[in-house]
């Protein structure tokens, strides 16, 4: 019974593309209209239909690192292109939309992070070992979205061209005192010390992070300039004059987003400037995919604007700019998984097994794809307190006059599978 009604389910979904499916028993199975993207896919284990059916995201990507569901070629990124394409024509069956409502109803509970739950969520992630993420980064370890301002740039240029970005809506003068919340491995401290003359103090949860960045710094040269500690945001008692946040309201939790900007709103001085650097949605609010709760971003969480701004129109934090940015994020993620691909020995040294390596696979293609077809941007939530803090147009960050490209991507990019 189950292989039927996961098969009329599958049909019911894939309009567009073809998949030709092996099931358990042996049956083959055909679905879509036969343009590209063809993939073929393997069911080995009887159970999985019946998986497939009551928590398909779960269960397929578990299913693929456990190599229970195996790809032809190995060809996830054409896999996951027929699934996210098909689903963004919503072509969801009833049930499966049911589900998906009831996840997002669910959402509040699962974001629900107080400060031993956010430390453990930290580690889950950052410590997984700080040699690996160097082994795919860029040569300042800045684990965000880069600005490929020009689409020639390579990881370096760009990751070095989003901290300059975001120095630039600081207006940072030399001496001013910046909170760095999330400050991961300290390259953004770190060269905002170094190049502009800040005092910085950065805060993670994650105790790996926190050695490697102080480290860092002291090789830098910037040790008294830049602190960081293991501190959770919501401990800071210091007034700032700039505050930034790069990839860190990601992992907040929607039930802690009053607390977050009430912080900010606390620790900002009242000529100060607040930069939000994270992943969000353009459309309504949703949940987080539960394969990445699960292994990847436990209490993780991508917020429409919608619900930011209803949090900070109830502090005094007025917003002085939102800017977004489109393909940047799919382009530095394509970049980082094609570094990961090809130092894949070096991932096997450090002990790291296939299955981890199939599940940071699957991470960083479905990431990507999340952010190129899917509703998914980069915003830049810039904040203020009064009107005149920041200049009223962006010339100040413009001053070459330089003409924004179109994509991120060169015009005769072709994805490796």
């Amino acid at each position: 019974m189950w292989d039927k009604v996961f098969v009329a389910m599958l049909r019911h979904l894939l309009k567009t593309g073809n998949l030709t499916l092996r099931m358990p028993s042996g049956e083959v199975v055909h679905a879509g209209d036969g343009t590209a993207p063809s993939v073929t896919v393997t069911l080995h284990d009887a159970a999985l239909p019946r998986k497939l059916l009551l928590n398909p995201e779960l269960a397929m990507g578990e299913a693929y690192m456990d190599e229970r569901l195996t790809i032809e070629g190995d060809d996830v990124r054409g896999f996951l292109t027929l699934i996210v394409s098909n689903f963004q024509q919503g072509n969801l069956p009833l049930s499966q939309k049911i589900a998906r409502q009831l996840r997002i109803a669910k959402r509040v509970w699962d974001q629900w992070i107080p400060l031993k739950t956010a430390k453990q969520n930290a580690e889950h992630h950052y410590d997984i070992s700080t040699p690996f993420y160097y082994l795919f980064l860029d040569e300042d370890k800045q684990y965000t979205c880069a600005y490929f301002k020009d689409p020639s740039f390579t990881l370096e240029q760009a990751q070095e061209a989003k901290k300059a970005h975001l120095a630039g809506k600081l207006l940072i003068k030399p001496g001013m005192r910046i909170l760095d919340i999330g400050s991961g491995w300290g390259g953004l401290a770190i060269t905002l010390a170094k190049d502009y003359g800040a005092q910085v103090v950065g805060v993670t949860l994650s105790d790996e992070q926190r050695k490697a960045a102080t480290l860092r710094a002291e090789e830098a040269g910037v040790s008294h300039l830049v602190e960081f500690r293991l501190q959770d945001y919501r401990d800071v008692t210091e007034q700032f004059d700039r505050i930034v946040s790069v990839g860190m309201l990601e992992h907040v939790g929607q039930p802690q987003y009053p607390t977050y900007f009430k912080q900010i709103e606390k620790n900002l001085k009242e000529d100060g400037i607040a930069m939000i650097h994270f992943i969000g949605r353009t459309g309504p609010p949703g949940n987080l995919s539960p394969w990445f709760q699960k292994f990847i971003f436990p209490g993780g969480y991508t917020p429409s604007m919608s619900e930011v701004l209803k949090v900070t129109e109830k502090t005094s934090l007025e917003q002085a700019d939102i800017e977004v940015w489109r393909t940047h994020y799919d382009r530095t993620l394509y970049e980082w998984l094609i570094r990961f691909e090809d130092r894949l020995d070096e991932v096997r040294a450090m002990g790291y097994d296939e299955r981890f390596i199939r599940m940071w696979r699957y991470y960083l293609i479905a990431s990507e794809l999340s952010l190129s077809h899917m509703p998914h941007v980069l915003f830049h939530l810039q904040l203020h307190k009064h009107q005149t803090t920041v200049p009223i147009t962006r010339d100040y960050l413009y001053v070459d006059g330089a003409p924004e490209p179109h994509s991120s991507f060169p015009a005769d990019f072709v994805p490796r599978k």
